[in-house]
């Protein structure tokens, strides 16, 4: 990872891509997490989630123009890295979980929704633990104008959250949270190494 994030962040186009591309995950993932929303029953921590991963999303979106201005306006498929496994990462994600959580708690409709939003987020912070701090770390040894410590504080804070909500779920909660995790890792790799692919790609023609 640390090397394709350093062949990223060396390239204006990539690196404007990659930010792109983070910016839509959150975004995404906020707008899940709305549609997970009981009309009725919406509690703090979930409206505090989602509106912290909106704000990621424009936050992501507002740092393209210290790569460039101009770059990357919109969620278009050619202004992402890996376009389709992007789009398909957290879709993949919530269909395999609510499968799994249908299957294993016999769960449905909106008590299913609030399970996979609980299982899926779960999943999804443990990621951000990961790969926020190792992008940080890429661009603090570049010394670049791009920062996303403050995204990683309140990733943090989201983990925290997210397990306190699952020990209300269930007593063990991790034997099922682990599976998701698994789930989650493999759409991972697969996303991850296409756009691996897409960078060595640009790389190697601007090389020739």
């Amino acid at each position: 990872m640390d090397e394709i994030l350093q062949y990223v962040v060396e390239n204006n186009i990539l690196h404007a891509k990659w930010l792109n591309t983070l910016s839509f995950l959150e975004n995404v993932g906020a707008r899940k997490i709305s549609a997970c929303e009981q009309a009725n029953s919406v509690d703090l921590i979930q409206l505090k989630h989602a509106a912290e991963e909106h704000r990621h999303a424009y936050y992501l979106k507002k740092q393209i123009s210290k790569v460039d201005v101009l770059a990357c306006p919109f969620y278009e498929a050619k202004d992402l890295l890996a376009a389709r496994e992007t789009f398909h990462y957290l879709n993949g994600l919530d269909l395999k979980c609510a499968r799994f959580l249908k299957k294993e708690f016999d769960l449905s409709g909106d008590a299913l929704k609030y399970a996979s939003y609980l299982f899926v987020t779960y999943a999804i912070e443990v990621r951000a633990d990961a790969l926020y701090p190792a992008y940080q770390d890429v661009l603090t040894r570049n010394q670049s104008k791009v920062m996303v410590r403050s995204i990683i504080v309140e990733e943090e804070g989201h983990l925290e959250e997210m397990i306190q909500q699952l020990e209300k779920f269930h007593p063990n909660w991790k034997e099922y949270a682990d599976k998701v995790v698994e789930m989650e890792t493999e759409l991972n790799e697969n996303w991850f190494s296409a756009i691996s692919k897409e960078v060595l790609e640009v790389i190697t023609e601007q090389i020739s």
